[in-house]
């Protein structure tokens, strides 16, 4: 899972569980996980493309957004 990339589906940000939509490659598609930032800082809006940092199972992952 980390390293993988995926787009916010609901809002992600300090004091928020915000949820993204990851592509995950060994189950040929893409799933809905509860999400966090990585590192503190500005909200993650709908649609921002994001990468994995964290991983934890079940279905728990911390983002970052990609670019600048």
């Amino acid at each position: 899972m980390v390293g993988s990339t995926g787009r916010v589906s609901g809002a992600v940000g300090a004091g928020l569980v915000g949820e993204v939509m990851v592509h995950v490659p060994e189950r040929q598609g893409t799933e809905a996980f509860l999400a966090y930032l990585a590192v503190p800082g500005e909200r993650l809006t709908i649609g921002t493309p994001v990468v994995v940092i964290e991983y934890q199972p079940p279905r728990t992952v911390y983002v970052a957004p990609i670019g600048p």
